[in-house]
């Protein structure tokens, strides 16, 4: 791309940008106790707030869906009064902030579920690899659960209530993370 395009404005959707320059989704894992964003997440995303739009580390929609330590979450009040803080800073820069939520699915561990029970995926196929438990120790990931068809009017209600909780916390736009891929959507 050349230069001269690269700091043309860009519309994305209700979204005016300035230049074309986005910062993608990094993984911070600075989240506070109970996934909740700090004074510390709010200066990480305002300090980016010269680019013409942020986009957020993924933001697990419940506690089902939580796949690596201190990670931030969007399902509790207290997460949405962490992530406000956050979104003030970067529009006091006169920045513009999307929200990435997420499900980690078989890429995470008991260790986070309710009960310790197994995480959920498509078919009980584990990924390769290690995965992180809440107190960054590396373990092998576990054979997840099968889902339930029955289970799935609940997980797309999650994500639902997430992008309404983002609205909420002054987020100017939701990304849905598709693992490879994440989908755009703005409100």
């Amino acid at each position: 791309m050349a230069a001269n395009t690269l700091f043309t404005p860009l519309r994305l959707g209700a979204i005016e940008l300035p230049t074309r320059i986005i910062m993608a989704p990094l993984t911070r894992m600075r989240a506070g106790a109970g996934g909740v964003p700090t004074p510390l997440n709010a200066e990480y995303y305002a300090q980016r707030a010269s680019a013409a739009l942020i986009f957020t580390e993924d933001t697990t929609i419940s506690r089902q869906a939580q796949g690596y330590p201190s990670v931030p979450g969007v399902f509790t009040p207290e997460q949405i009064t962490g992530w406000r803080a956050v979104t003030k800073a970067v529009h006091a820069r006169g920045g513009r902030i999307v929200m990435q939520i997420a499900h980690n699915g078989r890429n995470s561990h008991s260790s986070y579920m309710a009960n310790e029970e197994l995480p959920v995926a498509p078919s009980a196929i584990p990924p390769t690899g290690q995965a992180h438990t809440p107190t960054f120790e590396a373990v092998d990931y576990e054979t997840p659960r099968p889902l339930d068809t029955s289970e799935l009017p609940g997980i797309v209600d999650a994500f639902r209530a997430a992008a309404i909780n983002a609205m909420e916390a002054g987020f100017d736009g939701v990304s849905v993370q598709g693992a490879n891929g994440p989908c755009w959507s703005n409100f």
